[in-house]
């Protein structure tokens, strides 16, 4: 059987690498406000300040998920010692 600060370690190595996919999504996401047009090879910006979103949830999640992870290590750190 496995130990419990071993599966908390685990159980945050996968929490943490989740959150690490959630937020790389992130970063290569096109935004709603900008449009490829595939026949002149161009893009268009059609932007209202007030519809503008920094995040969106996968990265919120992402962040989340990769915050717990790193709590679970910690715990785990702090139970097999």
């Amino acid at each position: 059987m496995v130990e419990i600060p071993f599966a908390l370690e685990l159980a945050g190595h996968a929490l943490g690498a989740l959150g690490a996919v959630l937020i790389f999504f992130e970063f290569f996401q096109l935004p709603d406000y900008i449009e490829y047009d595939s026949e002149y090879n161009d893009y268009t910006i059609d932007i209202s300040p007030m519809e503008v979103r920094e995040y969106t949830s996968i990265g919120r999640i992402g962040a989340f998920v990769m915050a717990i992870g790193f709590a679970l290590q910690f715990f785990a750190t702090l139970l097999a010692h």
